[in-house]
């Protein structure tokens, strides 16, 4: 029987990439299971030559991958329509971390003496790999203010070497955002690969691939699992035959392969989705308001505030402004520290997109890595905080926050 397409966005969330267990079973049971058997040794070499489809070997690939994969892939081009105007096609490798998605991006795209291109205010991590880890392979990155796009341009044209474009919008921790339709096509105008870090505002309020982006990123660890269980990342790319072929072969060779049970609990995760989602952005804008009335607050970084520099940016390109915002108190450094020991229900933690209110202090945490000369120029002071807003009663959350910067 015909597949009626699903026209709901929590539909796809909670049915795309199932498929019915051979037992019957109503969720894909965890297959704890290293490796897979063949009846011959003929179906054996149809499995490995790629002619026939089935599983190997759980670091390449097991059922609760794939159904995570699929979901994840159908979400990001959920209502886009691809250059032969049926549905747009994209294939998902899960990974055990973001980090590990990171490198299967950079190693699988770029070789020695290809410069990426990006933008200031990254992840802490990403930001570490581009000065750390990549340079010793011979590929650097190549950071410009991505707002001014002629500046960008002259960057690139000045330098034949830079062969990717990474973008993170909303950017961590200070929620600056990028315009993605400018940047993408001057990626195509100059031959670069396109990539976007989608974790702060998910496929729900933001699709890369909508302008054009060749691949898009997440740490699954975050809103789409969204309830803190596992860690995870995902690399995403429309050239769905270089992502099963060098892509793939990148995936493997690394080892940075997710594992059935945290796949598993990031299905269930993605389900609720957009429930969630809703929510989150609900109470986010509730507390940025508040937070932005307070007499002990100097400056709130949210996106669905009318003075945040980017606004008319993110209002363009993404459904609603999201969970997360940073805020400076006027007391710098002290006061931060104040305000973080006086919590009571919100959680003192890093990571975010959980369903509770999580509340970190960059320079100190997530941040720690870059060196505070450039932690500063980027806008990420000592007195910074980051808030992940959760889906509690928004009431609470509200309590919480101005007890403790009385």
């Amino acid at each position: 029987m015909k597949q009626t397409p699903l026209t709901g966005f929590s539909s796809v969330c909670v049915h795309a990439g199932h498929e019915q267990d051979p037992h019957y079973a109503h969720l894909t049971p965890i297959y704890a299971s290293s490796t897979y058997v063949y009846d011959s040794a003929d179906q054996g070499m149809r499995r490995f030559s790629g002619q026939e489809d089935g599983y190997i070997y759980t670091r390449w690939d097991s059922p609760n991958f794939r159904e995570a994969e699929q979901k994840i892939a159908a979400l990001e081009c959920f209502g886009l329509t691809g250059p032969g105007g049926g549905p747009l096609q994209a294939k998902a490798k899960l990974h055990a971390s973001g980090m590990g998605a990171l490198s299967t991006l950079f190693i699988g795209n770029l070789k020695s003496g290809d410069k990426i291109i990006s933008h200031y205010s990254l992840y802490g991590g990403t930001d570490e790999l581009f000065r750390k880890i990549l340079p010793p392979l011979g590929i650097e990155a190549v950071i410009v203010d991505m707002h001014d796009i002629n500046q960008t341009e002259a960057a690139i044209k000045a330098d034949p070497s830079i062969r990717m474009m990474y973008l993170e919008t909303p950017a961590n921790p200070t929620l600056r955002c990028v315009d993605l339709e400018a940047l993408i096509g001057l990626a195509h105008q100059y031959k670069l690969v396109s990539a976007v870090d989608n974790t702060f505002a998910t496929a729900y309020l933001q699709q890369p691939f909508a302008y054009g982006a060749d691949y898009v990123f997440h740490s699954t660890t975050k809103f789409l699992n969204g309830h803190g269980t596992a860690i995870g990342g995902v690399l995403i790319g429309t050239d769905v035959e270089k992502m099963n072929g060098p892509i793939e072969k990148v995936h493997r060779l690394l080892g940075a392969n997710s594992n059935p049970f945290d796949a598993f609990l990031l299905t269930q995760g993605i389900k609720t989705m957009e429930v969630r989602m809703e929510r989150h952005c609900h109470n986010a804008m509730e507390v940025a308001g508040f937070l932005d009335s307070h007499p002990a607050v100097a400056r709130v970084n949210y996106l669905g505030l009318a003075d945040h520099p980017d606004f008319t940016i993110a209002s363009r390109q993404m459904k609603h402004a999201g969970a997360m915002m940073s805020f400076e108190l006027k007391g710098g450094l002290e006061a931060g520290k104040r305000f973080i020991d006086r919590l009571q229900m919100c959680l003192r933690a890093v990571s975010l997109g959980t369903c509770d209110t999580l509340i970190c202090h960059p320079a100190s945490m997530t941040h720690y890595g870059v060196p505070k000369e450039m932690r500063e120029k980027y806008e990420i002071t000592d007195g910074l905080i980051r808030v992940s807003v959760g889906i509690e009663a928004v009431t609470d959350i509200l309590n919480d926050l101005d007890q403790a910067l009385q």
